[in-house]
C-alpha cells in the first residue's frame, strides 16, 4: 500500500511548527518564517520561485526527495488559505498563483464543501469534508500506487499521527526559538503510537530527523 509521508516538516527547537497569530500577512504566524530559512537557500526553491541558481547541499538533497515518488498530497485547510468558516466565494484559489507546485491531485481538509479546483501545471485541489481517513482513502486511489505527502499544517499532522497513519516523517530541526505557536508534538505519546528515530542527518541550515512507524 503507498505510504503517507511527511517531508521537509520545519521545526523549532522548542517544538513549534508555526508561529502565533497567522493570517494573510502571517502564511506561517508570526517569526514563522525562520523555520523554513534552512529550505530558502536551496536550488529547489528557487526553481520553484521560476529562478536560477540556489545550493545543492544536504538541505536540497533531503528537500528534492520530498517530492520523489509522491502521487497526490494531503493539506489541512490553512495550508490552502486564510478563509475561515464557510467559504464566501471561491475566488481564493491558494497561496501559490497559478501554478502550484503540487503537480498532483491535492485533498484539502475542510468542513464546507467546496467545487474542485484545477490549476496549470497538473495540480487538482479537491475539498474533503468527511475527515481524514476519507481524505486519505481518496488520496491513495488518485495516487495510483505512489507515496501520499501530508503537507500539513500542524494541527492536521497531529490528526494523522494521532490516528497512526503517518508511516514516515521527515523534520527539519531549526536552531531557533518561537516561544508561542503550534506544538507539533506535544501531548502525544510516539513511542506508544509505534514510531521510533531512524536516522538523522545534518544540514547546512537544519538538523533532519526522520521517524517510522514499526511494522
Amino acid at each position: 500500500m503507498a505510504k503517507l509521508r511527511v517531508h521537509s516538516f520545519a521545526l523549532s527547537l522548542d517544538g513549534y511548527g508555526a508561529g502565533p497569530r497567522q493570517d494573510l500577512e502571517h502564511p506561517l504566524g508570526v517569526g514563522g518564517p525562520a523555520l523554513m530559512e534552512w529550505f530558502f537557500p536551496t536550488r529547489l526553491w528557487r526553481r520553484m520561485q521560476g529562478q536560477d541558481g540556489g545550493e545543492t547541499g544536504v538541505d536540497n538533497e533531503l528537500a528534492e526527495q520530498g517530492f520523489a515518488g509522491i502521487g497526490a498530497w494531503i493539506l489541512g485547510r490553512n495550508m490552502f488559505g486564510p478563509v475561515r468558516g464557510p467559504w464566501p466565494d471561491e475566488r481564493w484559489q491558494g497561496w501559490w498563483g497559478e501554478e502550484p507546485p503540487y503537480r498532483t491531485p491535492v485533498f484539502v481538509l475542510t468542513h464546507h464543501p467546496r467545487h474542485s479546483l484545477r490549476m496549470a501545471g497538473g495540480t487538482e485541489f479537491h475539498f474533503v469534508t468527511d475527515g481524514i481517513e476519507a481524505a486519505l482513502r481518496q488520496a491513495r486511489e488518485a495516487a495510483d500506487g505512489l507515496d501520499v505527502r501530508l503537507g500539513g499544517g500542524v494541527a492536521t499532522v497531529r490528526e494523522y499521527l494521532r490516528a497512526g497513519l503517518v508511516d514516515e516523517l521527515h523534520l527539519a530541526l531549526r536552531p531557533v526559538l518561537l516561544g508561542s505557536g503550534e506544538h507539533l508534538l506535544g501531548g502525544l505519546d510516539l513511542p506508544a503510537l509505534g514510531y521510533a528515530c531512524e536516522h538523522q542527518r545534518m544540514g547546512e541550515r537544519a538538523c533532519h530527523v526522520f521517524l517510522r512507524k514499526r511494522g
